[in-house]
């Protein structure tokens, strides 16, 4: 096994991410979570302001947790409380050619803490600050008609989009909140997904069968070079099985799968690291992604005199208009990752996002039956009676 190298963010866990400075819009200045971000950063700078600006429209159509905007400098990071206006609960519009996994977003917020060169969300943002949606009443009241309109109707939703679901949950105390708020509701099963070891949100007291604690993993040199500001694997690893042990189902999602020098080696190794720290019974499913981007990402990172090497690899035009390594280097990529863990005794857990059929036959010989097969499939996974003990 090759150990990831020493990783993470500032050590202060009071103010982990540096934020000195928080604009909060007025119609959320009176909010739950204004008082606590107030108390919880009695040392940055809060002013309250008009509007804070606009949310992103549309999607990034990728797969989080997804790394944003480097960590802060000298100056500090700014944080905003904004009042969401659309819509917070929305459907992950893969493209149509693709198989999709169904999943629903519940959007909390936008942008990230950590920097990892790979995300498109870089692109896609055209700001540095890190937003989160104050106005959680709307949020509530939206997600309980929804929700509650028909019991008999599941829902697999997640947090992990447009932002990491749990990186600013010491400040914001978001997730323990909507823990709080989803625990009588016995058709929503929510998935938590991240790249930090933040544990705290089990302090709620959600219930294990309805929370999936999911994590970002990558090949050791992509996590130690590419993913900077984000916690080492073991320690994302050791989280996963502290809340194994717990009874929550773990995820785990290779997204995206880097072609770099070595990468058959380094995959393995985190392939070995998994099977160390989780039994495939902990594991409710895991994901397999190619590397893909919007066009000006590569431009801008090159800008900034931080472009890797893996962009120098061979890639065509999305149907999405998003760039992806070309087929076959893919397929070998998914198809090596997928082996290794059909090793491991994972194999009818695996799933391949945004993938044509031609590639999951490729891959795993089948494709999924029917045009929510998929869906299907991962909503029996995420609502499967969990097995207790150790």
């Amino acid at each position: 096994m090759t150990p990831d190298a020493p990783a993470g963010p500032p050590a202060n866990p009071a103010n982990p991410w540096n934020i000195r400075a928080v604009f909060v819009d007025q119609a959320v200045a009176g909010s739950a979570m204004a008082r606590r971000v107030r108390q919880r950063l009695p040392e940055a700078a809060f002013q309250v302001v008009e509007d804070s600006g606009p949310s992103a429209p549309g999607h990034p159509s990728g797969c989080g947790p997804s790394g944003g905007p480097g960590p802060g400098g000298e100056s500090g990071r700014v944080l905003r409380l904004s009042a969401h206006r659309g819509r917070f609960l929305r459907p992950c519009p893969g493209a149509k050619s693709y198989r999709c996994c169904g999943y629903r977003i519940v959007h909390i917020g936008e942008g990230c803490p950590m920097d990892c060169t790979y995300c498109i969300l870089k692109a896609y943002l055209r700001t540095d600050d890190l937003r989160v949606f104050a106005n959680t009443p709307d949020m509530f009241a939206e997600l309980g008609d929804m929700f509650g309109r028909d019991r008999s109707r599941r829902f697999r939703v997640g947090t992990g989009e447009f932002a990491d679901s749990l990186a600013l949950e010491s400040v914001t105390g978001h997730t323990a909140e909507l823990l709080e708020f989803l625990r009588d509701l016995d058709n929503v099963v929510v998935e938590l997904k991240t790249k930090t070891a933040d544990l705290s949100w089990m302090a709620a007291s959600p219930r294990p069968d309805r929370v999936l604690a999911a994590w970002s993993v990558n090949a050791p040199d992509i996590v130690a070079g590419q993913e900077r500001g984000a916690p080492p694997l073991s320690a994302r690893l050791a989280a996963a099985r502290e809340a194994a042990r717990a009874g929550f189902g773990v995820c785990l999602h290779f997204d995206p799968i880097v072609p770099h020098p070595g990468w058959e080696k380094g995959y393995a190794a985190t392939v070995d690291m998994i099977a160390s720290f989780l039994r495939p019974r902990d594991i409710v499913y895991i994901s397999l992604g190619s590397l893909r981007f919007l066009p000006e990402l590569p431009a801008g990172l090159a800008a900034m005199g931080r472009l890797p090497d893996y962009y120098l690899n061979e890639f065509v035009e999305d149907l999405d208009g998003k760039r992806r390594l070309v087929r076959p280097l893919r397929v070998r990529q998914l198809r090596h990752v997928a082996g290794l863990l059909q090793k491991c005794g994972l194999a009818g857990k695996l799933y391949l996002c945004m993938e044509s059929d031609e590639v999951w036959r490729a891959v795993l010989g089948r494709a999924p039956h029917g045009p929510d097969g998929l869906a299907r499939r991962l909503m029996e996974l995420a609502f499967e009676k969990r097995r207790d003990g150790p």
